[in-house]
């Protein structure tokens, strides 16, 4: 299977630079289709942690309010939030063409931004991750799940491979020698 379809993310607001060069580093690095900013003051130069410039490689998109977000048609906006209604990522399915939203650091997607969206995931943590490690996460777990790889196997010695019984429960620890 391969992959189709397309995804750009963002973020609303930007209290660090430096996290946001970071996910637009990655999202450049994940095959993202454009990266975006809402109601953010961000500056590449400031953003040194952006060593790919990922706005010179995918278009980088600055609106300056919610209103003026548009997006192509067709395309899902996925807020990255930790919501109670929210569906944990492992049991997402990923639109085909998707936008995904991050909040600031210091902060939640606003209730406008909570309207605009079509879908809520969140990341099965403890407590919330920085916007940077967050929206890598997600890259990753879309990149995984639309079928850009080889089935995984269902355990170390390969998929559908029945274990002798004295390894079901996994590794035995050994006694160190004396």
């Amino acid at each position: 299977m391969t992959s189709r379809g397309y995804f750009g993310i963002g973020i609303e607001g930007v209290s660090k630079p430096m996290n946001a060069g970071n996910l637009f580093r990655t999202a450049n690095a994940f095959g993202g289709s454009f990266v975006f900013t809402v109601g953010a003051e961000y500056s590449v130069r400031k953003a040194k942690s952006d060593t790919s410039v990922a706005p010179k490689n995918i278009p980088w998109y600055d609106f300056d309010t919610i209103d003026d977000m548009i997006l192509p048609r067709m395309c899902k906006i996925v807020g990255v939030e930790l919501l109670d209604e929210a569906e944990e990522l492992p049991s997402f399915f990923h639109p085909v063409s998707a936008a995904y939203v991050l909040g600031r650091e210091r902060g939640s997607l606003s209730p406008a931004m909570q309207e605009r969206c079509d879908y809520f995931i969140k990341i099965p943590t403890k407590f919330c991750l920085n916007v940077a490690t967050a929206g890598a996460i997600v890259m990753y777990d879309r990149i995984v799940t639309h079928g850009r790889f080889a089935e995984r196997p269902t355990g170390e010695l390969g998929k559908s491979v029945p274990l002798p019984d004295h390894v079901q429960g996994g590794p035995k620890s050994r006694k160190p020698k004396t």
